[in-house]
């Protein structure tokens, strides 16, 4: 059977047994079921934190030298979290290169079966749990209207179409962007606080927002700090996702 990535290239006829990964969570959903495999991974694969793998730099700015030093006949990539000519590279290089793009948590759960398949390891059990925790529709119909700034400086926040806007949709988040025709909107703070939203979305990951770096810049307005990792990584931590997100967005 020829297995296809997200983006519809077929994977390779033989399963690779050298893989570097340029996405932190799949280096973790790989490290959990097949870590023999995993020969490289970024400087931001921080799951799990005993991985003991050659590091070859960033995932916007990786170092091409040393993804094919670690000789991998496969690296993972992200059509969002990657540079497509950094791709190109490797592929002309001759390595193969296997990308995923899911943008809501169905084509993650597809994402993720798929990759496991080309690979030829069973489908994990954490695959299922996660499957399964997230099936259960909202507790409340109606949700707050919020907004979700993953940067600043300038600032960018949710729009439509992306995995952490549907995670949120799931847990009666209504993102104030969802129409917006771009993915990463780049609006004013004055836009922002002129749509009055109820919620104030902060993330830890891309930009690191904390209590003491974020919220000042919404008075009023009730602020959200969020666990990164849960709320944008597809892989084993969606099954404590829901729960950990849930307590977090109780303000």
């Amino acid at each position: 059977m020829t297995h296809v990535d997200d983006l519809g290239t077929p994977a390779p006829s033989a399963a690779p047994r050298r893989v570097v990964s340029s996405v932190p969570a799949l280096t973790e959903a790989v490290a959990m079921n097949a870590s023999g495999l995993l020969v490289g991974a970024t400087d931001y694969c921080t799951h799990p934190p005993e991985l003991d793998v050659a590091r070859v730099g960033g995932t916007k700015w990786p170092s091409i030298d040393r993804i094919l030093a670690a000789r991998p006949d496969l690296v993972l990539a992200n059509a969002e979290e990657n540079r497509r000519e950094d791709v190109g590279a490797l592929r002309e290089a001759g390595v193969n290169v296997w990308v995923t793009y899911p943008r809501t948590l169905d084509e993650a759960f597809g994402s993720l079966t798929r990759m496991f398949a080309a690979f030829d390891v069973a489908t994990p059990a954490w695959l299922a749990a996660a499957r399964a925790v997230w099936a259960p529709p909202p507790a409340r119909r109606y949700g707050r209207r919020a907004v979700i700034p993953v940067w600043r400086r300038p600032w960018v926040v949710l729009g439509s179409g992306t995995f952490a806007g549907d995670v949120l949709a799931r847990l009666s988040v209504v993102n104030a962007f969802a129409d917006a025709a771009e993915r990463y909107p780049r609006p004013s703070l004055d836009s922002i606080l002129d749509l009055r939203p109820d919620l104030v979305v902060l993330p830890d990951e891309p930009y690191a927002f904390s209590s003491s770096d974020g919220p000042e810049c919404f008075p009023g307005v009730p602020c959200a700090l969020v666990s990164g990792r849960h709320l944008t990584w597809y892989g084993p931590s969606l099954v404590e996702a829901r729960a950990v997100l849930e307590r977090q967005l109780a303000v």
